[in-house]
């Protein structure tokens, strides 16, 4: 049974325009460093989306399978494959599902996901099939918007203005530079809601970094630039 449309299948045209295929995002490009060595390697990314982490992670000679919850967006990324064929599979799955037939291609080497973790409302089902899907001494890769980025000048934070960092849930952010949440909300959770369900499912920490955001954000944001803005981290399978 295919999921339930997805809150990008409303958004599907402005995402693809504004994420194009190169990879140039110090967020993204930690994310990938940390994913090494990448070729020859079976990785999983989760929350795909449109393919753009998926496609260079193929390119770089992994073998990859995509799954996303959002048809609009891999339909996109399966009409890039007829049209550059990397070699990528693509599954129409919603990761905190009970059932996941999906799960039958593993284990891999590599699960990744790139800004997908505060898109997804059941985080703990969604790690769970994370480290279902990994190999024991396999590595899980993801990027977030900082839990304790507050925002800036026309830049929403991690959490709602008048809110506080403690607060969990979703909502729906109102600033004028965060054309993409304001269309689809996020999830905040706080920094170690995400390391303690991370370690409850036998993901170790094994790398944190918080990569600045490029110059070009930075010049029309510098108040929020003040404040750590991206979170990577890379997490080991217990043996």
């Amino acid at each position: 049974m295919s999921p339930s449309p997805a809150r990008y299948d409303a958004v599907a045209d402005f995402y693809v325009s504004g994420w194009p295929d190169s990879i140039d995002d110090p967020a993204s490009l930690r994310l990938l460093s940390l994913a090494e060595p990448i070729a020859g390697r079976r990785i999983l990314d989760l929350a795909c989306g449109h393919g753009r982490i998926t496609r260079e992670l193929a390119r770089r000679r992994a073998i990859v399978t995509g799954v996303d919850i959002s048809g609009a967006l891999l339909a996109r990324a399966r009409l890039a494959e007829r049209e550059s064929a990397l070699g990528v599979t693509y599954v129409h799955a919603d990761v905190t599902a009970p059932e996941q037939p999906w799960l039958s291609m593993s284990p891999y080497d590599v699960v990744t996901c790139n800004f997908g973790l505060s898109d997804i409302d059941d985080l703990d089902a969604a790690v769970t099939a994370a480290a279902r899907a990994l190999r024991p001494g396999g590595t899980f890769v993801c990027s977030i918007l900082h839990p304790c980025f507050p925002g800036g000048h026309h830049v929403s934070g991690s959490w709602p203005e008048g809110g506080r960092y403690h607060d969990e849930g979703w909502w729906r952010a109102d600033a004028e530079l965060s054309s993409l949440r304001r269309q689809v909300g996020a999830n905040h959770r706080t920094l170690s809601t995400y390391l303690n369900t991370f370690r409850r499912h036998g993901l170790r920490l094994d790398v944190l970094a918080e990569p600045e955001p490029p110059e070009d954000w930075t010049a029309g944001r510098q108040d929020a630039a003040r404040h750590p803005v991206f979170l990577v981290a890379r997490c080991v399978k217990d043996g």
